[in-house]
């Protein structure tokens, strides 16, 4: 059975940027797996009206802080740049860090956002799902070392080289998101890993999707790595103490009000909450840690939970 593997989603809204640099060194000295942060331009939980920190650049600093861990954004946003751009800036990223990158991608959704910076939007999800169609197989293609050509009326790139290649014989592309009729779809025709969440019964769900994708593609679904997001954890020695930080810490980000059904309470509570992950083969997972980035729930998941939950 594959080894529990952990995430730290560090929130790159409402901090500042000695506290994102240090979150995301501390995420590497636990020993965490993986460390990832939003590729937005607007804090999206909470008011929007607040402190943001651009996602690559966050990447590339961290990469030159951090010497294990790997990087990548949960997940980019497919409108925000051309694919081959994309893959460029994903493959430099594999250079600073030696190769531990990861090219997230997801087709976007936050509209306020867009029309604030002039960036495409669309009609609608169905469009930008279309954009995202397009733009995996240029991904891939650089990728993979080939001169690949956009194929439809989106994307315009032609016989586009990516040199140097990445410093990973494979540059695993993850595919956030879990729409059911082209999402899914898609993780089955090029993705690497994917990344669903909502809860247990949510994931469950898309897992059986999935597979069935897999099974219309001819996909061996072994060859991609399952992940989902957690939400955000807070582990305390009592429910009643991990609840009032988690209030604390929503509040600081926006005055947002606390998401329900969290892997928030007693280092046993975030236990029960993970175990069921693993057993339908969900083994990285990533956890959410908004600003200002506890350190206990940042230790405790790292080093009482996740044991616990291997065992």
């Amino acid at each position: 059975m594959p080894e529990l593997r952990l995430g730290a989603l560090c929130w790159n809204q409402y901090t500042d940027w000695p506290a994102l640099l240090e979150a995301g060194i501390r995420a590497e000295r636990l020993g965490y797996h993986s460390l990832w942060t939003w590729d937005h331009l607007y804090p999206i939980v909470g008011s929007s009206d607040g402190p943001m920190l651009e996602g690559w650049l966050t990447l590339a600093a961290w990469a030159q802080a951090t010497s294990r861990i790997r990087i990548g954004l949960m997940v980019g946003a497919n409108t925000f740049r051309e694919p081959a751009l994309t893959a460029k800036m994903a493959t430099t990223l594999d250079h600073i860090s030696h190769g531990r990158a990861t090219l997230g991608i997801g087709g976007a959704w936050f509209e306020e956002e867009h029309e604030a910076f002039g960036l495409e939007f669309g009609s609608g999800f169905p469009e930008r799902l279309r954009w995202l169609g397009e733009a995996l197989p240029v991904l891939r293609g650089m990728l993979h070392g080939e001169r690949p050509t956009a194929r439809g009326d989106h994307y315009h790139a032609r016989d586009v080289r990516n040199d140097p290649l990445p410093v990973q014989r494979r540059l695993p592309l993850l595919i956030g998101g879990g729409g059911e009729q082209v999402t899914l779809k898609l993780v089955a025709e090029y993705g690497d890993a994917n990344n669903v969440g909502g809860g247990i019964e949510r994931v469950r769900h898309k897992e059986e999707v999935l597979l069935r994708h897999c099974a219309a593609v001819g996909r061996d679904p072994s060859e991609i790595e399952r992940t989902s997001g957690l939400g955000v954890v807070v582990i305390r020695d009592s429910r009643e103490e991990a609840r009032k930080v988690v209030e604390a810490i929503f509040a600081r980000n926006g005055r947002a009000q606390p998401w329900e059904n969290q892997p928030v309470g007693t280092p046993e509570d975030v236990t029960a909450f993970l175990a069921p992950y693993l057993e339908i083969g969900y083994h990285h997972l990533v956890a959410g840690f908004p600003s200002p980035y506890d350190e206990e729930s940042m230790t405790r998941l790292a080093t009482e939970v996740g044991p616990a939950v291997a065992r």
